[in-house]
């Protein structure tokens, strides 16, 4: 495919994103992530907060307090303060009804760049406060998607299939691809993909150009893993592509800038647990405005 730029950028004007993702308050991810990651691409970023955590669900110990109840009066006085936004960017939800808020963004701002991240699982698992229900309500959203950023476990969740593990040869790629764009996004950013070498990649499909013409994207891989890498590669990916650049220069920039907040991390004191040190490296986003 040649790359898709999906957004016009004008140096001087700020885009505002709406980020409805859940807050935790351990783990650097999901909003604690996108704030400072999308801020540092140049963009004004309205938290729609999904879920309250103390911290992530891979820590032994968490507390989750399910926010629906508030969102429809939280963007009622949005509404009633003439919000306008740029882009909506989805990520953890904290229950099935939370799919109809956001479809409620949709309709409200019809123009507004639609950038989800179905956040559901990893491994072939999903998260411990995940239903089955709320997997079906989440796949509503891969309809009329600009770009949707599964990764391999998200994908089977999406497309009812089988998670493949991680063993997949180009046929079965496409095969994910296809199952993807039929659900209905325009583009797809399929992320994470370890064929047991050296590399991660990320593929970037298009409904336009089809799978045959996706293009592939490698990233050294790192002998270590780390929380978070999943929400900050969404979250600079959608930084990257308000900053004007391609979507397929877009999943390059987030891969690197992921690969790089990896190796800082390893510095920091017990840094397994610790989540995604990104901070010295938003310098690589906020340089993406005006160059």
């Amino acid at each position: 495919m040649t790359d898709v730029t999906l957004y016009d950028r004008d140096p001087l004007y700020i885009p505002r994103v709406a980020a409805v993702h859940d807050m935790c308050g351990y783990g650097k991810c999901s909003l604690t992530a996108a704030i400072p990651i999308l801020s540092a691409a140049g963009c004004d970023v309205c938290p729609v907060p999904t879920a309250l955590f103390s911290a992530h669900t891979k820590y032994k110990v968490f507390t989750f307090h399910d926010t629906t109840d508030i969102l429809n009066g939280y963007l009622d006085a949005w509404q009633a303060e003439d919000v306008e936004l740029d882009g909506i960017y989805s990520g953890f939800l904290g229950s099935p009804d939370q799919v109809a808020i956001i479809e409620r963004l949709y309709r409200e701002y019809p123009n507004a760049l639609r950038l989800v991240d179905p956040v559901m699982g990893d491994g072939g698992s999903m998260y411990p406060t995940y239903t089955p229900e709320l997997c079906e309500a989440m796949g509503a959203l891969a309809l009329g998607a600009d770009v949707l950023m599964p990764n391999l476990t998200e994908a089977a969740i999406l497309t009812k299939t089988e998670y493949p593990g991680h063993d997949l040869d180009d046929a079965a790629v496409n095969r994910i691809l296809e199952a993807l764009l039929e659900l209905g996004a325009k583009n797809v950013v399929l992320k994470g993909i370890d064929r047991g070498d050296d590399r991660i990649i990320n593929y970037v499909a298009s409904a336009t150009t089809g799978v045959e013409r996706k293009i592939e994207l490698a990233h050294e891989k790192l002998p270590y893993m780390i929380h978070g890498t999943g929400d900050a590669f969404a979250s600079a990916l959608c930084g990257a592509v308000l900053a004007g650049r391609g979507l397929a220069e877009s999943a390059r920039i987030a891969g690197e800038f992921v690969r790089h907040a990896m190796a800082n991390t390893r510095h920091q004191p017990h840094f397994e647990d610790r989540g995604l040190s990104f901070e010295l490296n938003l310098g690589e986003l906020t340089g993406l405005i005006g160059s």
